[in-house]
């Protein structure tokens, strides 16, 4: 049976179909919004794995004709790896989903979301997100939605509900909110310096509008939805719990105090392993289920620490940051570099500055982008002691869009400084929170390589405990409080207001008043950090790097463009080898020539201004003589301007011959009497030598002062 449901969302219509595409999926959707359409949907294995994690997979791909456009690329097809827009949606969808299984759920589940239409004004992804949550409901898979999604933005402080992209570019918010019926499950976004109860204005305003996606999706549970598969979680052996308790509790929450990660973790290890070889070779085969209660057990005595001793695993407040080193200036070669330490999380920001031709191309639904600035995150396994292979992951991406939106509202305006911008973090060490770390040091390698950013940007990311009425708020968490806690809260901003905010819980949803008081303890615990990045550079260097290179911006008539560029480009490429430089033109004139140095930057300047030229009247120039005829002299001022020097223009006396005066190759300084509509330009020698005479005569016969 196939039903077509709809809701309104930002006074437009959004609607779900299910039942007439993918139909052997377990669990199917079409979701629209204007014409931009995404198909959903969601299909779990029949037989379980042994893992010890829920087994999703979540995949978003954007296929070029949704936009009526072929791929660019050789092969005119999608392929390779996903874009950095598909990563990080993909990324958006799995987030608030992966907490709504079960934890004991060991069927691989597969959500693929597909973007077939594209219109050019409402972004797809916030759909999928809407699509993947009802393909899960109406399947037979176990999920405890459903959960909806909306983006929010605010123009000219009116806050609008899915705002189209035109409107996203004009806003000052621009937030993804997902959400129950009764809180909030995840946020993600980035803002122009906003105040704290600004954002929570948006987030909740972002709540409200959801809850007709939510209706109609159990709507379309009781039209469509199957009934969910048997599954029964796997009952725990009691006896073997209370013996592993009673062997564990107390030894492993002395170990849990151990201030120092790697130390902590080793002991951590040592006491399981002890533990299991003293239960005897008849647990040998039982490993797995053996590490799983060990586990909840350190989980238990972690939050136990926080909830009932209050006081945290390194024996800090609830509210206090770890110690915070700052340098800069480390790299000598690199525009920018800076060390940002704080506690066992180490980050090195480094700044490489270039001209246009360095922005990154990308190939999107919505056309070919542009992008002047990068920021690219690595977090090497030897950052927490591990072997494994090199590359970018979904984290990496996630952690660079994070920090990219972070430090974005506070780039200088292009009029001011028109460099490229490429920041690499370099993750050394990591324990809590290197996407945080990530942009302190970025700020400090951009303050470092004079960039004249708007303000300086912290961030902090934040814990939460949450047992029944009991809530504990944490700062500035390690990576053992993200595992055994609630809710991952990042936030960054300036001193003014906040720039972006990336939030995930692993309850089912979170009030308003926790998450206005979060933000109030992250607001205190980043301006705290930021006081101490400030210490070690307060403000960016006056001067870049002397290795960064030189962009020089002059102004010519657009006329002129096609006389620097010249036949096939020989112009502009003899210019650009012989100065060393990089030029770009656009259509407007204006022209960015990209040098090593000053020097080579001004030859290459003198020679565009030389082509461009145009002679004014009266002025006085030095030319040469290029050819010469019956009735006078053609002077070339500089290469594609030439002027006529007339015969009787040549010399105070009658010339009788052109040659008697001038020869080919001459060089001669001759005035322009005349610049002609046409563009044909008239010279005199004979005024030039009048005029500067003259000049002369003043200079050696001053007048006399009373």
């Amino acid at each position: 049976m196939e039903i077509n449901l709809s809701a309104q969302v930002g006074g437009k219509t959004l609607s779900i179909r299910s039942g007439k595409m993918a139909k052997q999926a377990s669990g199917a959707v079409q979701v629209q919004y204007g014409d931009t359409i995404v198909l959903v949907t969601a299909v779990a294995a029949h037989d379980e794995r042994s893992n010890d994690f829920v087994p999703l997979t979540v995949e978003y791909q954007e296929k070029i004709y949704a936009a009526g456009r072929i791929p660019g690329n050789y092969f005119r097809r999608e392929i390779g790896r996903p874009s950095e827009k598909e990563t990080l949606t993909a990324r958006l969808i799995d987030r608030p989903m992966r907490p709504l299984f079960p934890k004991q759920w060991r069927y691989e589940t597969q959500v693929i979301a597909t973007v077939l239409s594209m219109d050019q004004e409402n972004d797809p992804d916030v759909l999928a997100v809407v699509g993947a949550s009802a393909a899960l409901t109406i399947s037979d898979i176990h999920f405890a939605g459903p959960i909806a999604c909306v983006r929010v933005g605010r123009v000219e402080g009116q806050l609008i509900a899915n705002p189209t992209l035109e409107q996203i570019q004009a806003s000052d918010i621009n937030l993804i909110v997902a959400g129950s019926k009764t809180g909030v499950v995840m946020v993600e976004g980035g803002s122009q310096v906003v105040s704290e109860a600004d954002m929570l204005e948006a987030i909740f305003f972002g709540h409200t509008a959801m809850q007709p996606l939510i209706d109609i999706q159990e709507k379309l549970r009781e039209a469509l939805g199957k009934p969910k598969r048997a599954f029964t979680p796997p009952s725990k052996d009691e006896a073997l719990v209370a013996q592993l308790e009673g062997l564990a509790r107390d030894r492993m929450r002395q170990t849990l105090v151990i201030p120092q990660k790697v130390e902590r973790a080793s002991a951590m290890r040592a006491l399981k392993a002890e533990i299991l070889a003293s239960l005897g070779e008849g647990y040998a085969d039982r490993r797995a289920e053996v590490n799983e209660i060990l586990g909840d057990i350190q989980k238990k005595a972690s939050r136990q620490m926080i909830l009932k001793e209050g006081r945290r695993i390194d024996g800090r407040k609830f509210d206090e940051i770890r110690p915070i080193t700052c340098e800069v200036a480390l790299l000598p070669r690199p525009h920018g570099s800076a060390l940002f330490t704080r506690g066992e999380t180490q980050v090195l920001g480094v700044l490489t500055l270039g001209s246009g031709q360095d922005e990154q191309r990308v190939e999107t639904l919505s056309g070919e982008e542009m992008r002047p600035f990068m920021l690219h995150y690595n977090f090497p396994p030897y950052s927490v002691g591990e072997v494994k292979r090199l590359g970018p992951s979904r984290r990496d991406i996630g952690h660079g869009g994070l920090s990219t939106r972070a430090l974005e509202s506070v780039l200088p305006d292009r009029e001011k400084f028109d460099y490229t911008i490429r920041i690499v973090s370099e993750v050394l060490e990591s324990n809590g929170s290197s996407s945080m770390g990530t942009v302190c040091a970025g700020t400090l390698a951009m303050m470092d390589g004079g960039v004249p950013i708007k303000a300086p940007v912290s961030g902090i990311a934040m814990g939460l405990v949450k047992e029944g009425d009991q809530v504990v708020i944490l700062s500035d968490i390690l990576g053992d409080e993200d595992h055994t806690g609630d809710m991952d809260f990042k936030v960054t901003g300036t001193r003014d207001g906040v720039t972006a905010l990336q939030m995930d819980i692993k309850i089912h949803e979170l009030p308003k008043e926790i998450m206005q008081q979060a933000l109030e303890q992250a607001r205190r615990g980043r301006l705290h950090i930021l006081d101490k990045m400030l210490e070690a550079l307060a403000e960016p260097r006056v001067d870049i790097s002397v290795y960064a290179p030189k962009i020089i911006i002059i102004k010519i008539h657009p006329d002129k463009i096609r006389d620097i560029i010249g036949p096939g480009g020989k112009v502009i490429r003899a210019i650009q080898s012989e100065t060393n430089t990089r030029i770009e033109i656009e259509d407007s004139g204006l022209v960015k020539i990209a040098a090593t140095n000053e020097t080579e930057g001004r030859a290459a300047m003198e020679q565009i201004q030389a082509i461009t030229m145009e002679p004014e009247e009266g002025a006085i120039y030095e030319g040469k003589v290029v050819k010469t005829t019956d009735f006078g002299a053609f002077v070339q001022l500089a290469p594609g301007t030439d002027g006529l020097v007339h015969i009787s223009q040549l010399a105070n006396r009658r010339v009788a011959k052109v040659t008697d005066v001038v020869k080919e190759g001459d060089i001669v300084r001759v005035k322009v009497l005349e610049v002609s509509q046409d563009g044909r330009v008239r010279l005199s020698l004979k005024a030039a030598l009048e005029e500067e005479a003259n000049q002369g005569a003043q200079e050696n016969n001053p007048p006399e002062r009373d």
